[in-house]
């Protein structure tokens, strides 16, 4: 495995840091002080034009659908070990990878649309998702059932002529708050008695704007609104779309589930490692800054270890991501799925770790909003649950080794 980066990742590392340096880092107040002006007015959910205005800026400068691998209409797509250290890049700011059209939900949804969607489906979802003129969400999460066991998803789609028939609760909906939000990828149930739990579900597309659909309330994260994205929980009751808007095919949800949360799952990774990078750096500028006890912090012994081990942590979560990137690009995502796993348990806790760190480095400052730590730590612990919790992917990799052993002595 060779995870050197060819002189094109390299060219578009050197454009993308410019690009940050020059337009994101510089609006990072100002995205706050809109948003905060947006909830003082009382809507919180509208788009701020601190990331609008760059938008175009990013597309002309060909930062722009960078996560999407092999597809016609996204020929600027690359692979995902190239995409990997620029989502990286793009992992230091929450709001960054949306200036780029390379961020979530929109981004699972687009890669699901490309794979799993029929040419209709795509002409009229996927071209403006792509080109950023609407944006999705996906509706997956339920809250009477632990969601974790995509098996235990309670959503009925029925089938009724030439229509599905949708009725269900869901929740953790990202995205679907927005105004702009004007399409669903939905996982609900069309055969509750097939043999295999694994194919009862389907996945559809929906229009956010189908009558019998209600956006009840946005959710919130250790007190945050996460606006303007949000988290929302939905209400679909009676909700009709036509028969054509199942993607590949009735009984097939359980395994676009696995092909969509795959990449969606190692970009949430790379963009951790951005993140843990930049409270390491945080971290360091603080203890060089603050003087205790008669010396800079940076010189006490504690935090020189607490350095250390961000950097080995940082470079381990690193080098697994890209292998996992490697092996989706050579195998599939699906012969990835360990390494995938394994990344995912990794670089949410490594992040979660290196920013507990930068906190304390910081003290009572590290949790105010002067610093954009407590917001990112949120996002990170978070990622713990989102995509599958921790637990699940240790239980899926333990599973991977035993069956390994079984067959190993079996010969």
């Amino acid at each position: 495995m060779n995870f050197s980066y060819s002189t094109k990742v390299q060219a578009l590392q050197h454009q993308l840091i410019a690009f940050m340096d020059k337009y994101v880092y510089p609006e990072e107040v100002n995205y706050y002080q809109e948003l905060n002006e947006n909830r003082q007015k009382g809507n919180a959910w509208i788009p701020l034009q601190t990331i609008e205005k760059l938008k175009p800026i990013a597309k002309s400068s060909g930062l722009w659908n960078l996560f999407l691998p092999n597809s016609p209409r996204a020929p600027e797509g690359l692979s995902n070990l190239e995409y990997a250290p620029l989502c990286e890049i793009m992992g230091r700011v929450p709001f960054a990878a949306e200036v780029f059209n390379c961020s979530a939900p929109d981004t699972g949804n687009m890669e699901t649309l490309e794979r799993y969607a029929s040419e209709t489906l795509k002409d009229r979802w996927l071209e403006p998702l792509l080109a950023g003129e609407i944006r999705s969400a996906f509706l997956m999460t339920e809250p009477g059932v632990a969601s974790s066991d995509a098996t235990n998803i309670q959503c009925r789609i029925e089938r009724s002529g030439n229509e599905y028939v949708i009725h269900g609760r869901k929740w953790w909906s990202s995205g679907a708050g927005d105004p702009r939000c004007k399409v669903y990828i939905l996982m609900g149930k069309t055969d509750p008695q097939a043999s295999s739990k694994h194919s009862q579900q389907s996945m559809v597309v929906v229009p956010a704007d189908t009558p019998g659909i209600k956006v009840l309330r946005p959710l919130t994260v250790f007190g945050y609104d996460d606006a303007p994205h949000g988290h929302m929980e939905i209400e679909l009751a009676n909700v009709r779309v036509p028969i054509s808007n199942v993607l590949l095919g009735e009984g097939r949800g359980f395994e676009i589930a696995q092909g969509r949360l795959g990449p969606g799952r190692i970009h949430h990774c790379m963009r951790s490692i951005g993140c843990a990078e930049r409270a390491l750096e945080l971290m360091c500028d603080r203890l060089h800054a603050r003087v205790a006890f008669g010396k800079p912090l940076a010189q006490q012994g504690v935090w020189h270890e607490r350095i250390a081990e961000s950097r080995i942590m940082i470079e381990q979560a690193r080098l697994l991501t890209l292998k996992a990137a490697y092996k989706m690009d050579v195998a599939g995502n699906k012969d990835a799925r360990d390494e995938i796993a394994m990344i995912k348990v990794v670089a949410p806790n490594i992040a979660c770790q290196i920013i507990d760190w930068a906190i304390q480095a910081h003290g009572a400052a590290g949790v105010s909003g002067d610093f954009p730590l407590a917001f990112a730590y949120t996002h990170q612990r978070t990622l713990r649950l989102a995509d599958g919790p921790d637990e699940v992917h240790r239980a899926s990799i333990a599973k991977s080794e035993l069956s390994k052993r079984l067959v190993k002595s079996s010969h």
